[in-house]
C-alpha cells in the first residue's frame, strides 16, 4: 500500500480533483461563487500551469469531456494543435532522426489550450475569462509554496531551460528553488493577464505568438497560430459493468483503457488484488489492445479505423480467446488489424460534470520557452512517425498521436464517474487498473488509490511483458506474475509518473466519492 494518507471528499456537493491544492481550492471558490464546473476547470488548469510548469500550461495542449444531466452522451473537446508550416519529416529523416527529438523545435506543435479555454467558456462556462484567470495571475503575482514535487522536478529540468529568459523566475538566485520556497512568475501572470483581457488573440497573434514563431524558429508561423482552432468532436464509448465509458477518439490513444475494461469485464478474473490472476487479466487486457496502437491513433483525418471500429465489442472480444490464466501472449495475434501532464476533474451541485487534461508532454515539454512570456512549449510533436506515409507520419496541419486518455462514465443520462491520470504512454495502463479496482472488485475510490500499481514500457508489437510493480505489491502476487511469465521488477517508492490518478464517484443518490492520488503530495479532492 501507499505510505501516504489518501485525500478524500464524500458529499452531495460541488467537488474537485486535482494535482494542487491551489488548483483545486481555486475550483471551489469560482463553484462557491456561483460558477459550473466547466468555469471552475478553467480556473482550476490556469492555476495548474501556473504552480506546476513541470507538468502543465499555455504552452501545451488540452482535451475535456463535458456532461450535463440529460444528456445521452457527452461533449469532447479536442483542443490539440497541428504541425506547423516548417515541418518536415523528410529533412527530419535526412539529419539522422528515427524519431523526432524531444528537445528539437521540429516537436513543438501549436499550443492548444488557451483556444480550448475559450472554447469551453463559449460552449458551457457562465463567467468571463478574465475572472477565472484571476487566481493564476495572483499567484503568478504574489507568489506560491514551492512542493516537494515541483523542487524536484526543476533541479532535474534546470540543464534544459536554464539561461532562457522565461526560466529567470523559475530559478531565483540562478538554481532551484526549494521546497516551502515561496516563487513567483511574474513573465506568466503578465501572459495571463493578457488572454483575460483580450481572449485567444493575445496569445495567437501579437507579441505572444511572434515570441512563439521566433523560438520554434518558424516551424511554426504565425498564419499556424492565427489559425488555430479547437473542435468538438463524437465521444468513443462503449457500454460494460453497467455504465457508459465514455473518452476521447485518436488523435488520443483513449480507447485503449475502454477496450482494456471490455475485456476484464467478459474474462471476469478473481475479484481480488491479492489475487495475482487479477492483475494477470488486467495486465494481458492491456497487453492484447496496446500493441497497435501506434500504426492506428493519429489525425483523424488519417487514421485507418475510426473510434467506432476500435471499440467495436466484435473485434475487441476476439482478443480474449488468447488471453489464458497461466501464461502471456505474444502479439500480435495470427490476424492483425488493419494497418508532464495534469489531469483534474469537477463535478458541481447540478451535477455537471468535466474531465479535463492538460498537459506540456515531458516534463516542461521541449524546454524552448517563448521569449520572456513565461511561456514553455510542449513538445507534443514527437508523437508523430517518421515512418513515410505512416497515417501518424508528421506533417503540417496534422495532429499527432496523443497520451492524453481522460474518461467521463455515465449512468443513463447521468454522470457516474469522472476517471483519468498523467502519465504519458502509460495513462490507459493506470486507468485500467483503477477501473478494475473500482467497477470489477467494487473498491471505494480511497481503497483504489491506495492500492499498489504496475507499470511496463514494453507493451508495443512484438514485446515481453515486462513490469514495474511499486513495493506494496505482495510477494505472492509478484510469484504469481512470474511463474506466469511476465517478468516483474519492484519500482521505486513514489514514482511520480505513476500518477497523480483523480476520481470523482457518484452514487446513484447524487452523493460523491472523491480521492486524490496519495503519490503526489500536493494532490487534494475537496468539495463544498
Amino acid at each position: 500500500m501507499v505510505d501516504h494518507r489518501v485525500s478524500a471528499f464524500t458529499g452531495r456537493g460541488g467537488v474537485a480533483v486535482t494535482p494542487h491544492r491551489l488548483a483545486t481550492s481555486s475550483a471551489l471558490d469560482v463553484i462557491r461563487a456561483g460558477g459550473n464546473a466547466v468555469d471552475a476547470a478553467i480556473a482550476a488548469n490556469a492555476v495548474l500551469g501556473m504552480v506546476l510548469p513541470t507538468t502543465c500550461g499555455v504552452g501545451g495542449d488540452l482535451f475535456a469531456i463535458v456532461h450535463r444531466p440529460g444528456m445521452t452522451r457527452p461533449e469532447v473537446l479536442n483542443a490539440s494543435g497541428r504541425g506547423g508550416s516548417g515541418l518536415d519529416a523528410s529533412a527530419i529523416r535526412a539529419a539522422g532522426h528515427a524519431t523526432i527529438p524531444l528537445r528539437d523545435p521540429a516537436a513543438i506543435t501549436v499550443p492548444g489550450c488557451v483556444d480550448g479555454w475559450e472554447a469551453l467558456a463559449a460552449r458551457h462556462g457562465t463567467r468571463p475569462l478574465a475572472e477565472l484567470l484571476t487566481p493564476a495571475i495572483a499567484f503568478g503575482e504574489q507568489g506560491f509554496e514551492v512542493t516537494a514535487e515541483l523542487a524536484s522536478d526543476l533541479t532535474r529540468s534546470q540543464s534544459i531551460v536554464f539561461g532562457q529568459p522565461s526560466a529567470t523566475a523559475l530559478y531565483p538566485g540562478d538554481g532551484p528553488p526549494a521546497s516551502g520556497a515561496v516563487l513567483r512568475r511574474p513573465d506568466l501572470a503578465r501572459t495571463l493577464a493578457g488572454i483575460a483581457a483580450a481572449g485567444r488573440a493575445a496569445f495567437y497573434e501579437g507579441p505572444v505568438a511572434q515570441a512563439i514563431v521566433a523560438a520554434t524558429g518558424r516551424i511554426l508561423t504565425a498564419d499556424d497560430l492565427a489559425a488555430n482552432t479547437s473542435d468538438w468532436v463524437e465521444p468513443a464509448g462503449a457500454d460494460l459493468f453497467g455504465l457508459t465509458g465514455w473518452t476521447v477518439p485518436p488523435n488520443s490513444q483513449g480507447y485503449l483503457t475502454i477496450a482494456a475494461l471490455m475485456l476484464i469485464e467478459a474474462l471476469g478474473p478473481p475479484p481480488d488484488p491479492e489475487d495475482p490472476a487479477f492483475h494477470h487479466t488486467v495486465i494481458e487486457a492491456y497487453r492484447a489492445v496496446a500493441w497497435e496502437r501506434d500504426g492506428l491513433v493519429a489525425d483523424p483525418r488519417h487514421i485507418p479505423l475510426s473510434a467506432a471500429v476500435l471499440l467495436d465489442p466484435e473485434r475487441v472480444m476476439a482478443r480474449a480467446r488468447f488471453i489464458v490464466p497461466d501464461g502471456v501472449a505474444t502479439w500480435p495475434d495470427l490476424q492483425p488489424a488493419p494497418g508532464g501532464t495534469a489531469f483534474l476533474c469537477v463535478v458541481d451541485r447540478d451535477d455537471m460534470a468535466v474531465s479535463l487534461i492538460q498537459s506540456n508532454f515531458t516534463g516542461i515539454g521541449s524546454g524552448i520557452a517563448a521569449g520572456a512570456t513565461g511561456v514553455f512549449l510542449h513538445n507534443r510533436g514527437a508523437g508523430f512517425s517518421l515512418v513515410p506515409e505512416h497515417p501518424n507520419e508528421a506533417a503540417p496541419g496534422k495532429r499527432p498521436l496523443h497520451t492524453l486518455a481522460p474518461t467521463l462514465w455515465t449512468r443513463g443520462d447521468r454522470v457516474a464517474m469522472t476517471l483519468g491520470t498523467r502519465g504519458g504512454h502509460q495513462q490507459p495502463q493506470y486507468l485500467a487498473q483503477m477501473g478494475a479496482l473500482l467497477l470489477h472488485v467494487g473498491l471505494e475510490p480511497t481503497d483504489a488509490q491506495a492500492s499498489p500499481r504496475w507499470h511496463s514500457d514494453q507493451t508495443g508489437e512484438g514485446e515481453r511483458s515486462a513490469l514495474l510493480v511499486e513495493p506494496g505489491m505482495s510477494e505472492e502476487v509478484v510469484s504469481g506474475l512470474t511463474r506466469r511469465g511476465h517478468i516483474v521488477g519492484r519500482g521505486p517508492a513514489v514514482p511520480q509518473g505513476w500518477g497523480p490518478v483523480s476520481v470523482i464517484r457518484l452514487s446513484p443518490d447524487g452523493t460523491r466519492h472523491a480521492a486524490a492520488d496519495p503519490r503526489v503530495s500536493s494532490a487534494l479532492a475537496d468539495g463544498v
